[in-house]
């Protein structure tokens, strides 16, 4: 699989290349290429990877990327931060090219991308982030504990004592009954969510040729919003509990939002809402089936440990790898010059492991706090669903600790989905130990 995407295109013929080259003299034939931000030690060992590139250059010029790769924890925070100068817009800059080929044949798709909130910047993002966040409120998160402990027991007790694959029968099942609950999606629609996810995913995390995943991308997105679609226009009437309902209603100073807005973003959350945390449960239980010591710690007291281990867990092996952004306008990042219209890839999962921030980054401590990673990244786009993952991960951690004995990892060797965005196993069957 190529880099090749609206997201994260490599350097073609006609692209200038830049003096601001990375200085690491390769002068052994076996030496990894650097440039290869999809070899097989940068997706399965992204620790020795995005160490090598620290170590080189924190601030390191890529030129299959063509663009600025950025590893070290300060710098990486400064992006984040930089909303100004350092663009998440989709729809301009180095990253429309292929959405703008493709607008004529996927007019629909693009046009709701173009409305959800972590491809925008301001104006538009205040104006969806604020409304969200009028309906996306802490206390509305926090009133889904007992139900979500509830579902963690449900999905947990039939796996005592045998052999499961934890992706399908408890990553995946737990987040998505979640947010489609929260949401308002029918319970017999979870499963098309489930299909139709997945080919968003391709999408998203850029996986498979550009047509391929435009058009299977459309089919997925229509797919979803005929199943959304009549939620909304149903709780425009009649709301109910559910977070659909208070979108619809949700006002900021005499702004509200669009149906169009209102399906978009819920299409976003429910896709996004189920695959990260799906991936943070099943990096968790990675973790703990290689370091036993902290799993005992964790059951030795789970309600007091549950908090710090989901934290641990973010910062040693996070669901988002990176995030990409580009320049508005000519800036020094980590004393390296960027100049505008250059792309920026911040690594959360390089600056989450430097020794800079992070005392023994490479060790899973449990107890460290404080733990100030960028799992969810920082600043404005600071991952809108983090109070809800979080959430469900402590519930999940703290009853699976509490139930078994031990979690036993079955696959001889974990692989994990080769793309640039996302971080998460392809499978893990395990054996559940009472």
């Amino acid at each position: 699989m190529g880099q090749s995407s609206p997201w994260f295109r490599m350097a073609e013929p006609g692209f200038r290349k830049d003096t601001h080259m990375p200085t690491l003299a390769v002068n052994d034939a076996a030496a990894p290429d650097l440039d290869d931000l999809l070899s097989e030690q940068a997706i399965n060992d992204p620790n020795t990877f995005f160490g090598l590139l620290r170590d080189d250059a924190p601030v390191r010029w890529n030129d299959r990327w063509h663009g600025w790769i950025v590893t070290s924890y300060g710098d990486v925070v400064a992006g984040f931060r930089d909303h100004r100068r350092l663009s998440s817009a989709r729809f301009e800059g180095p990253f429309a090219r292929d959405i703008n080929e493709s607008r004529s044949r996927y007019r629909e798709l693009i046009d709701f991308m173009s409305k959800w909130m972590f491809s925008n910047d301001r104006p538009y993002h205040t104006h969806l982030r604020s409304l969200v966040n009028a309906a996306f409120t802490p206390k509305s998160v926090d009133l889904l504990r007992p139900r979500i402990r509830e579902l963690v027991r449900s999905l947990a007790e039939p796996l005592a004592g045998r052999e499961a694959n934890f992706m399908s029968e408890f990553a995946f099942t737990l987040p998505v009954i979640v947010i489609a609950e929260y949401l308002g999606i029918p319970a017999e629609a979870r499963q098309d969510v489930r299909r139709l996810s997945e080919d968003l995913g391709a999408l998203i995390f850029v996986q498979g040729s550009t047509e391929n995943r435009f058009a299977n991308g459309e089919q997925a997105m229509n797919g979803l919003v005929e199943i959304i679609l009549p939620v909304v226009r149903a709780r425009t009437s009649e709301p109910r509990n559910d977070l659909i309902s208070a979108m619809i209603h949700a006002n900021v100073d005499d702004d509200s939002f669009t149906e169009d807005e209102i399906v978009s973003n819920a299409v976003l959350m429910m896709f996004a809402g189920h695959e990260t945390t799906m991936n943070l449960l099943a990096n968790g239980i990675v973790a703990f089936d290689r370091n036993p010591g902290q799993w005992k710690l964790l059951k030795s007291d789970p309600a007091r440990h549950a908090r710090t281990a989901t934290e641990e867990v973010l910062r040693l092996d996070g669901p988002i790898k990176s995030l990409a952004r580009w320049a508005r306008e000519d800036l020094i990042l980590g004393g390296s010059r960027i100049k505008a219209n250059d792309r920026v890839l911040l690594v959360q999962h390089a600056a989450n492991h430097d020794p800079e921030a992070f005392a023994d980054p490479d060790r899973f401590d449990i107890t460290r706090w404080p733990n100030k990673h960028v799992a969810f990244g920082s600043g404005i786009h600071t991952c809108l669903g983090a109070p809800l993952s979080r959430l469900e991960a402590q519930e999940a951690f703290a009853y699976l600790a509490e139930t078994f004995g031990r979690i036993e990892v079955l696959t001889p060797r974990i692989r994990y989905v080769p793309n640039l965005v996302s971080r998460g196993p392809l499978d893990v069957d395990v054996q559940f130990h009472m």
